[in-house]
């Protein structure tokens, strides 16, 4: 047996009473008669059997009944709203959905986003920082950037990213390797990881250092933490060129080793083929595209 619930008309004439306190202002935002929104106030209150309202002489104000009814009320109403906006703009095909790892998110993606809303100022990108394996269609996600050797079956996969791995650190931390370092001289500094934990070996084994260990270091599994570590100085991390591109241009971040690894994996744009369809996704896939070959 399900439980009893007002009428919807009976509740917007309620929340709007309470906001305004006033039935004169509610029945004009509701466009109907004040004596149709008392009178739907009346029956609210014989069906919840309490009062919500004190009716003084030219004044209305809450009980302490209506005044905590009236703001579960609010952010319910509230919760509508903004569920009706959300579909009636993803019908309109100006929300876009993308989930991408954190770390591509910051580095990569949100530095040039405002290039992309320049252009379509009327697409509304929302971005979702996420290692986890989505299901397209039941999360709402109309493209997905994945760190991986792509080929997701079911899926169109296109690779985006794939530049080479440099060890990078702060100027200062720079400064104590000497005139002419040496890949072996990081034996003497902390190795920092993230999650591809891997990458180090393979480094140091292109870079034919012979003295370090790649395994030694703190390991950091989420989030920016290998880059906030390195930022703060407590050693070398590796980094994608195109991720610090502005960093180090401008000195903030220097690669003293000139060396850089390509990798199998890849980031790869991920869609279901008939994504393509929408407009809005149809347009960020072309930009995504060109912000790789500039």
């Amino acid at each position: 047996m399900s439980e009893f619930l007002p009428s919807l008309s009976a509740l917007r004439a309620f929340e709007a009473a309470a906001r305004h306190l006033s039935m004169t202002l509610a029945a004009k935002e509701l466009h109907v008669t004040p004596g149709a929104v008392s009178l739907q106030i009346r029956d609210l209150e014989a069906q919840l059997g309490v009062r919500l309202f004190e009716r003084k002489t030219r004044a209305l104000a809450l009980t302490v009944e209506g005044a905590d009814y009236f703001a579960t009320l609010q952010t319910a109403f509230r919760l509508m709203r903004e569920a009706t906006a959300a579909i009636a703009a993803r019908a309109r095909g100006s929300v876009l959905n993308v989930t991408c790892t954190a770390g591509f998110a910051t580095y990569w993606l949100v530095p040039r986003l405002a290039r992309f809303e320049e252009i379509h100022p009327e697409i509304d990108v929302r971005i979702s920082a996420s290692h986890r394996v989505l299901d397209f269609k039941r999360d709402g996600i109309d493209l997905a950037i994945r760190h991986g050797l792509g080929g997701y079956d079911g899926l169109v996969s296109e690779r985006l990213v794939d530049d080479e791995l440099v060890p990078v650190c702060t100027p200062r931390l720079a400064a104590q390797l000497g005139d002419h370092p040496s890949p072996d001289t990081l034996a003497g500094f902390q190795l920092i990881h993230d999650v591809y934990r891997h990458d180090w070996k393979l480094w140091l084994e292109a870079a034919g250092a012979t003295k370090v260990d790649a395994s030694r270091g703190p390991i950091f599994m989420h989030g920016n933490g290998a880059y906030e570590a390195m930022k703060a100085g407590l050693g070398f991390a590796l980094m994608r060129r195109s991720f610090l591109k502005k960093e180090l241009a401008e000195g903030a971040v220097v690669a003293p080793f000139p060396l850089g690894v390509a990798s199998r994996l890849a980031f790869h744009l991920v869609y279901p083929g008939a994504a393509l369809e929408r407009p809005a996704v149809a347009a960020f896939r072309r930009w995504l595209l060109s912000e790789v070959k500039s």
